[in-house]
């Protein structure tokens, strides 16, 4: 039987204090999502100022990030590619920019989802995040 990493609360609290950090150095408002590999949450922060909308948006772009294992771009890459039947794909909703799988030797551990800002910024908060364990 084979083992694997997973994340542990001391991850999550690195990873949201990373993002936080980045989000608030360059005053953006957002929110911070953080998923198991199978997409189920496990950390959400709305920082001051983020819309109600981004507190959806964070969790469906880690959770789409996980389950496909890349980064949600790929798939809004592929939609803005003419592949628009790809709309239909069942249980993913965060097609969009921002969510960044963190994987560790080859294995997807969860993802991490940013919402709020200009798409390319929310990648970079969840990249920061990442940074903090060393991924």
């Amino acid at each position: 039987m084979k083992t694997k990493p997973y994340l542990e609360l001391a991850d999550l609290k690195a990873i949201a204090a990373a993002a936080e950090a980045e989000a608030l150095a360059n005053h953006w408002a957002v929110t911070i999502a953080i998923v198991d590999d199978g997409g189920h949450l496990l950390w959400l922060q709305r920082l001051d100022g983020a819309a109600a909308i981004s507190s959806l948006i964070a969790p469906a772009k880690a959770r789409t990030s996980a389950m496909g294992r890349r980064e949600s771009k790929v798939y809004e890459d592929i939609i803005n590619g003419g592949r628009f039947s790809f709309l239909s794909a069942p249980t993913l909703d965060g097609m969009l920019e921002g969510g960044v799988p963190i994987v560790k030797d080859g294995q997807c551990l969860g993802a991490v989802g940013v919402s709020g800002v200009k798409s390319t910024e929310d990648a970079q908060i969840a990249r920061a995040g990442l940074a903090a364990i060393g991924l």
